[in-house]
């Protein structure tokens, strides 16, 4: 590669898209993103951004204000002025849980078309989280065929897919643990010099096969899921004995070097754009494949009951649950977002309703997401303290920052009855216990 920065672009203006390259951008490297959607466009346009997500909106409207970011509604543009093109398209779930390719299929089309009338080689990157093979057999073949050029010889293709943590993602960005890259020697030496060139150290990196990259996101994903639902089961076995603690057990267990500490968090189940929709692809496509995975079986089919944990104590503690006020502290699928999809809330405010039961929430971000979902069926709190007034029953469902800021004494001052079931473990449970009618994730009876 030469010495200049390359000039990068980016196929979609999602999450991983506008995070990725406003990094790259803050660095000083010349760069477009294209998307479909003409608002987002028009918006990053003028240095904004929908999503929510610490130190994304300085770094966008830095990179935009300094001339290093700008988004296009051409995708002839985007290719024909850059020498690195990332593909950060979403990738959903059809109706049966196996991965929609359309969008990816669609961007390498468009890339085909650009790279018709370019003469000089092109490195594609699919950044977005696709199933083993989905690289070569889909985005280089599409290419192939819509640009009449030959892999290799006038485009190159690489798998680099992304561990970016919503609520921490541009930190994830600039500081990752490790860089994963698979393709040929001349596309994954060309992709590794770019990388050089924007970290200042670069993190431990592999450079593998294509197809192991792609598997390596999916596994990567599947067994954090599958070790939180797994403390989530051993919480319910604390929850049937007296003086057990899931927070005890699972601080005992993670100083085995072997299994160590993160992840290991009791809760009311996990969601996000990622987790639920990659276990379900990589279920499917192992189906497909005829391989037998009952661990991510499992591993799902924890999550879809953990969320009822919650119901249950609200049941212990109010009896029926038709017509009582019930509080639901945190919206978000975790704290320092606002992206509610498949967000626990969601299936906790369901099954209240199911009971007949009178639902206030609040979220410091993502009230309009769920105003969008439930509209009048909800009522919307100003803050913390207006959602839990005159409340029969509290539920922490998201463990933000000025939730845990909560004394026992606001909701013995604010409730009309002071019951708090904490979904996340963030209060002391000897404090509160003593104090209010409290249930958490995972805290066996006291005698």
């Amino acid at each position: 590669m030469q010495d200049k920065k390359p000039r990068i672009s980016f196929f979609g203006l999602g999450y991983v898209g506008i995070v990725t390259a406003a990094c790259f951008a803050s660095k000083g490297f010349k760069v477009l993103a294209y998307d479909i959607d003409e608002s987002k466009v028009n918006l990053l346009n003028e240095g904004k951004t929908i999503i929510y997500e610490p130190c994304l909106d300085d770094l966008v409207r830095y990179s935009v204000k300094n001339g290093f970011l700008k988004a296009s509604v051409d995708p002839n543009e985007v290719v024909l002025n850059s020498e690195i093109t990332f593909i950060t398209v979403g990738t959903p779930s059809k109706q049966d849980g196996s991965i929609d390719l359309r969008f990816v299929k669609d961007a390498a089309n468009l890339i085909g078309k650009a790279l018709k009338s370019k003469n000089s080689w092109h490195l594609v990157v699919v950044k977005s989280t696709v199933l083993p093979g989905t690289t070569n057999n889909v985005v280089k073949v599409t290419i192939e065929e819509i640009s009449g050029r030959k892999g290799e010889y006038d485009f190159g293709l690489c798998s680099n897919p992304e561990f970016l943590r919503e609520g921490s993602a541009v930190q994830d960005m600039l500081y990752p643990d490790r860089l994963i890259i698979g393709g040929s020697k001349k596309s994954t030496d060309y992709l590794l010099n770019f990388y050089k060139m924007f970290y200042e150290k670069l993190p431990e990196t592999i450079i593998t096969s294509a197809e192991n990259a792609e598997l390596i996101k999916y596994a990567n994903n599947a067994f954090l899921a599958m070790k939180v639902s797994f403390i989530n089961m051993i919480a319910r076995i604390c929850q049937k004995l007296p003086s057990s603690d899931v927070e005890i057990v699972a601080k005992g267990i993670g100083l085995d070097k072997r299994i160590g500490p993160l992840f290991l968090k009791a809760g009311v189940g996990w969601g996000g754009s990622c987790w639920p929709k990659d276990l379900n692809a990589l279920k499917r496509f192992a189906e497909e494949i005829k391989v037998d995975v009952p661990l991510i079986n499992a591993t799902i089919k924890v999550n879809e009951e953990q969320p009822l944990i919650a119901i249950e104590y609200a049941k212990e503690m109010l009896g029926n649950l038709k017509d009582r006020k019930i509080s639901i502290l945190g919206l978000s699928f975790k704290p320092n977002t606002d992206d509610i999809r498949e967000a626990v809330s969601i299936k906790i405010i369901n099954k209240l309703l199911d009971e007949g039961a009178l639902v206030v929430v609040y979220d410091p971000k993502a009230m309009e997401g769920i105003r969008r979902i439930f509209g009048n069926k909800l009522v919307y709190a100003k803050d913390a303290i207006d959602c839990i007034k005159n409340s029969e029953c509290a539920i922490l469902v998201t463990e933000w920052e000025e939730f845990k800021k909560l004394k026992p004494e606001d909701f013995l001052n604010n409730m009309k009855y002071p019951a708090l079931i904490d979904g996340r473990r963030v209060y002391n449970p000897e404090i509160y216990s003593s104090k209010l009618n409290f249930r958490a994730v995972g805290l066996g009876y006291r005698n």
